[in-house]
């Protein structure tokens, strides 16, 4: 059977979740926008029980916590939600990166359509954005500013504190951390981050959720738009019948993250020394910045070896992947690759990676030998 690397696109569900999830759905069904009988009061309590867990990993309120159906969705409301609520129509600028996830890019390629500009800025050869190239491509006109945390085909880590601390109090910050909620804690927990957007299927929950962090700043938390209407849910901003048992799921895999991470941090890193080695001796040629690396992510070209051809060798001892999975059914060059200045080549035969504390042993032997044939 393969063993599964690929948990940046998607992670297991821990056992734990799995059982709250279970509860939801099968005792405790009531629909938590039902006041007026105790189905519907002890859903709601899940709910609320679920925020609070959820916002304690970055210090957040319970309020500051709006559920929705992953960071996808988190990220097209902060965009487009904040074009719609545009403060004056003179602040019609955003400032992102060319390394940023597609939810985050595509939105921003509709914001200027209508009539908004944006700049991104370029990440260096080892794909991390420099601090003061962030905040020089502020101006008086600038409404936000969105950085990812770490990118997800490289799982390098963006100086986010950084560019965070110099902002200007008029601009808003949004990050995209769905690749480290719940997995690096500290810069997430900075109250200048005005937006943060998560997903829990990459921290051991269930697919099909997520939320988007919204706090308070100098008073006021930035102005958002609904993209959907038809009820109050969410503080009418995300209408809806909440999913209570993904949501209750939610919760728990935020609690184990919380409490668990310095742990999995270390079976991570364990289970990095052996792909390292692995790698080394195939010749790979790491791609990305390892010194601001996540430690279950790795990114590496095999010269001479074209990368569908590598996963389609691999199918039965590894499963893994060439890139993001939202792009996976796209032959076009990465994106992310192409950015950091990488030859045609490199990128071709670049590979990613990633892990976590669930994953099994690997074969390292037979992987080299079955790569070996066909390099």
């Amino acid at each position: 059977m393969s063993v599964y690397l690929d948990c940046n696109a998607t992670t297991p569900v821990e056992s734990d979740v799995v059982q709250m999830m279970m509860r939801y759905l099968a005792e405790e069904y009531g629909n938590a926008g039902s006041r007026t009988h105790e189905f519907g009061v002890r859903a709601k309590q899940a709910v609320e029980r679920a925020r609070e867990r959820v916002g304690a990993v970055i210090a957040a309120r319970r309020d500051d916590v709006l559920f929705t159906s992953g960071a996808t969705e988190s990220n097209n409301l902060v965009l487009l939600g904040m074009a719609r609520s545009a403060e004056s129509p003179t602040r019609r600028h955003i400032v992102s990166t060319s390394i940023e996830h597609k939810a985050v890019l595509e939105p921003l390629e509709q914001l200027v359509k209508q009539g908004f500009e944006v700049t991104l800025v370029q990440p260096n050869e080892f794909g991390r954005v420099d601090v003061q190239g962030v905040l020089d491509a502020v101006r008086s006109d600038t409404l936000l500013v969105s950085v990812m945390h770490a990118n997800n085909e490289t799982g390098v880590v963006q100086p986010i504190e950084a560019i965070a601390d110099g902002l200007p109090d008029t601009v808003w910050l949004h990050v995209d951390a769905a690749q480290t909620f719940g997995k690096v804690i500290t810069p997430l927990q900075n109250p200048r981050i005005d937006l943060i957007s998560i997903s829990a299927h990459k921290i051991f929950g269930p697919k099909g959720i997520g939320a988007l962090i919204s706090r308070r700043r100098l008073g006021q938390r930035a102005p958002l738009s609904p993209l959907m209407f038809g009820g109050g849910q969410e503080r009418g901003i995300r209408p809806g019948t909440q999913a209570v048992h993904l949501i209750a799921g939610f919760g728990v895999a935020a609690e184990l993250a919380l409490r668990d991470h310095f742990e999995r941090e270390r079976a991570c890193l364990r289970v990095r020394d052996a792909v390292l080695t692995a790698m080394a001796q195939l010749g790979g040629q790491l791609n990305g910045d390892q010194e601001h690396c996540l430690p279950h992510v790795l990114n590496v070209s095999l010269p001479g070896l074209n990368s569908e051809a590598a996963m389609v060798a691999l199918k039965g001892i590894l499963a893994l992947s060439n890139g993001s999975a939202c792009t996976s059914t796209s032959y076009q060059p990465s994106h992310v690759l192409v950015a950091m200045g990488l030859d045609q080549e490199r990128i071709e035969s670049a590979l990613r990676l990633s892990w976590c504390h669930l994953t099994p042993a690997v074969d390292w032997p037979r992987v080299y030998e079955v790569l070996r044939r066909i390099m």
